[in-house]
């Protein structure tokens, strides 16, 4: 037995051809899970249909016949179930096993198939010679149902149709032949319907393929373009991590240069050529924090990054980040200021990480506020979070551009930013740091002016018993 494959151009039961799909043979594992998924889920949906049918008939016709079908439906619906879960317990690689579950398919569809036609012949030869409407309806709902679900491989698809199909037509043809109808009787009239129900039929599925080619075609572009762009962004993750580590040492070169020219240990400096290397020196420094925060965010995509979680008290960690970051708040004529209160709190963080974002809050804070102003680092404990504040008197960030804020190379203010620096990197560094940590960023507009960044965090036990200088000396 050959494999079907989606692309053989081959049509529904005699409708028309189909337009290419994708075609490979590679398809035929994604086919048949789709088939099996599909079965599974409607196995209680058709149980249900069958079930009615057969209690309408077992009260007009004949119990006993009605339970037998009802027993043969029944075994090919498990048959079927089977099937479809056996086709998903393990993935397709293997052809043998492909051509082993497609057979199991085949025969789940003849064996369901003839049970079905059976009761719709059955029904029809009790009714005699009439308008057949119940198990021609029962055909038609099969039909459809077809159509609508098992239209992923079409061999098993054509093979429904055309056992329905010749069913459809031979319940009318059936009484024609015995009762000798001319072709003025009403008959006639009903094979000919049959014969148009029969197109529509096979024009739904017709229908119904196109729409699951369409999808297959669809999802292969899809998984194409993902692909492409994973190769993309590996050589734009490689290019700018070789490019850091290249610009690196020479800029840690030219940086050491310029500081020992201007200490005159080179000998004297004039005036002028000592501010040019100022501008130099300042320079440097903005493109080695620039290529620090590339290496970070690459370690942190690549899922590189080194974290050395411990109990860490938060109390006299922010006063400690105060201290270390007076510096650059002096320099823009601003000062820190703690609130904290005599509880200790603790968190599970590293220590290292946490101060490069308390360093990246308070610097966008110092930058961005008012000279003269203070920004103030609140610490707020409840039952199971802590909370860090961090203060500002500044220009203050609007709500609206909240994942612009938050986003790579974004600049909080680009008129304040030329004039003071940044990279536009840090506050999403800050925010990928904090996901390692479980941990929450974001900012609320102060009621005056200034913005407010707040991380809540969660709260832990100590490693070891506190130091009870330890909250005071944080207080």
């Amino acid at each position: 037995m050959n494999l079907p494959v989606m692309g053989q151009d081959v049509g529904v039961a005699g409708s028309a051809r189909q337009p290419a799909a994708p075609s490979t043979s590679m398809h035929l594992p994604q086919q048949m899970h789709d088939y099996a998924s599909t079965g599974i889920a409607l196995f209680w949906q058709r149980m249900m249909s069958w079930g009615a049918g057969f209690v309408l008939a077992a009260y007009y016709y004949s119990f006993w016949l009605a339970l037998l079908n009802l027993g043969i439906v029944l075994l090919s619906e498990i048959f079927d179930l089977w099937s479809c879960r056996r086709i998903l317990r393990r993935p397709l690689t293997d052809v043998r096993d492909i051509r082993q579950n497609l057979t199991l398919l085949y025969l789940g569809t003849i064996f369901s198939s003839i049970g079905i036609v059976y009761f719709a012949l059955w029904i029809s030869d009790v009714q005699g010679p009439t308008t057949h409407f119940m198990p021609l309806f029962f055909l038609v709902a099969a039909s459809v149902f077809a159509a609508m679900n098992n239209h992923q491989i079409l061999p098993i698809l054509r093979l429904r149709i055309t056992i329905y199909g010749a069913a459809f037509l031979f319940i009318p043809a059936w009484d024609i032949w015995r009762t000798g109808a001319n072709i003025h009787s009403e008959l006639w009239m009903q094979m000919f319907t049959a014969a148009f129900v029969l197109y529509f039929l096979i024009d739904c599925s017709r229908i119904f393929l196109g729409l699951y080619r369409r999808q297959m075609r669809q999802m292969d572009e899809l998984r194409a373009e993902h692909e492409r762009t994973k190769i993309a962004y590996k050589a734009k993750t490689e290019f700018l991590s070789t490019m850091s580590h290249e610009l690196r040492t020479p800029m840690t070169s030219i940086n050491g240069a310029v500081s020992l020219a201007r200490s005159g240990q080179l000998g004297e400096v004039p005036k002028r050529v000592d501010s040019v290397l100022g501008i130099a020196q300042q320079n440097c420094g903005k493109l080695s924090a620039l290529i620090n925060d590339i290496l970070d965010l690459q370690k942190i995509e690549a899922g590189k990054l080194e974290m050395n979680f411990r109990s860490l008290e938060l109390g006299g960690f922010l006063k400690r980040s105060l201290e270390i970051n007076a510096p650059y708040g002096a320099k823009c004529n601003v000062t820190f200021r703690a609130e904290t209160s005599g509880e200790p709190v603790f968190v599970e963080a590293d220590e290292n990480r946490l101060e490069q974002v308390m360093a990246n809050l308070l610097s966008n804070a110092a930058k961005f506020s008012h000279p003269g102003s203070e920004v103030v680092v609140r610490l707020e404990a409840e039952d199971k979070l802590a909370r860090i504040l961090v203060i500002d008197q500044g220009v203050g960030l609007s709500e609206e551009h909240r994942e612009l804020v938050f986003d790579q190379f974004s600049q909080l203010d680009s008129s304040d930013t030329r004039r003071i620096g940044g990279t536009g990197l840090g506050l999403n560094i800050c925010r990928r740091i904090l996901d390692l940590h479980h941990a929450t960023i974001d900012y609320r507009k102060n009621e005056g002016p200034g913005t407010c960044f707040f991380i809540e965090m969660e709260r832990c036990q100590p490693a070891h018993k506190a130091d009870p200088d330890e909250g005071k000396a944080a207080a």
